[in-house]
Formats: C-alpha cells, sequence, structure tokens
C-alpha cells in the first residue's frame, strides 16, 4: 500500500544504487514504505542515471519503469510550476527542488524525504523536509 503522506526526492531514490552501504540501506527502507513521486523525480533520475552514472538507456527505461510502478506519481501542471516558482522565491529553493515541493504540497503530503534539502524546513505550514541521512 501506497502512503500518499511522503513525497521522495530523486536523490533519495538515486541512493538505493550508492556504494554507501548505510544510505543504500536507509534508501530501501523508505522506498520500501511506497509514496509518492513527481514527473520531475524521474526526470532528474534519468538525467542523473544518464549523465552522472553513464548508464544505458535499456537501464534507465528499466529503472523509471519500476519506479512508476512502485510509487503513485504525481503529473507537471501549469499550476504545480507557478506554485514552484512561490516557494523557491519565498523559501529561497533552487528551481527544481521547488518544483518537487510543489508536487508534494498538491499531492497533500506531510513528509518530503530529502538528501540536499534542509532538513526541518517546514513549508506551507503543512510540509516537512526530512533528510534521513543526518536523522
Amino acid at each position: 500500500m501506497i502512503d500518499t503522506r511522503i513525497f521522495l526526492d530523486s536523490n533519495i531514490l538515486l541512493y538505493l544504487q550508492s556504494a554507501d552501504a548505510h544510505k543504500a540501506n536507509l534508501a530501501e527502507d523508505i522506498a520500501r514504505r511506497g509514496g509518492m513521486i513527481s514527473v520531475q523525480v524521474l526526470n532528474e533520475v534519468a538525467h542523473v542515471m544518464l549523465y552522472k552514472f553513464r548508464r544505458p538507456w535499456a537501464e534507465i527505461n528499466e529503472v523509471l519503469s519500476l519506479l512508476r510502478a512502485l510509487f503513485s506519481v504525481q503529473p507537471l501542471t501549469l499550476a504545480g510550476h507557478q506554485q514552484g516558482l512561490r516557494v523557491a522565491e519565498r523559501y529561497g529553493l533552487s528551481l527544481y527542488d521547488a518544483m518537487i515541493v510543489a508536487s508534494a504540497l498538491q499531492a497533500e503530503c506531510e513528509i518530503l524525504y530529502s538528501g540536499d534539502m534542509h532538513s526541518g524546513l517546514l513549508i506551507e505550514n503543512r510540509l516537512l523536509v526530512q533528510n534521513p541521512f543526518t536523522t
């Protein structure tokens, strides 16, 4: 069962492939609970796998198919884009992080797991960013 209160940033999913066993295990524990991701997360995973990890397209497509099957995917919308811009300005987040935050807000999630956003940040008084690698 997918826990729709939880949203995962792309870096959590990428840590599933980490050589750091501790981080890979933590990421796996989070991923097992299910949750939500966005099209932006899928795009970032594909980008990192292609350009940083140098993985072939067949492997990237396999991973993306698996992620789409395991998690509920929040679509990109114009309203989400506009909300992301407001979030970026208000909270000082990068545009790409803010788009993920906007998707999590639209999905009415309560927790956003991210390895690189400010852990403990409460966004719009309803979405808590948590870094599972520092808690």
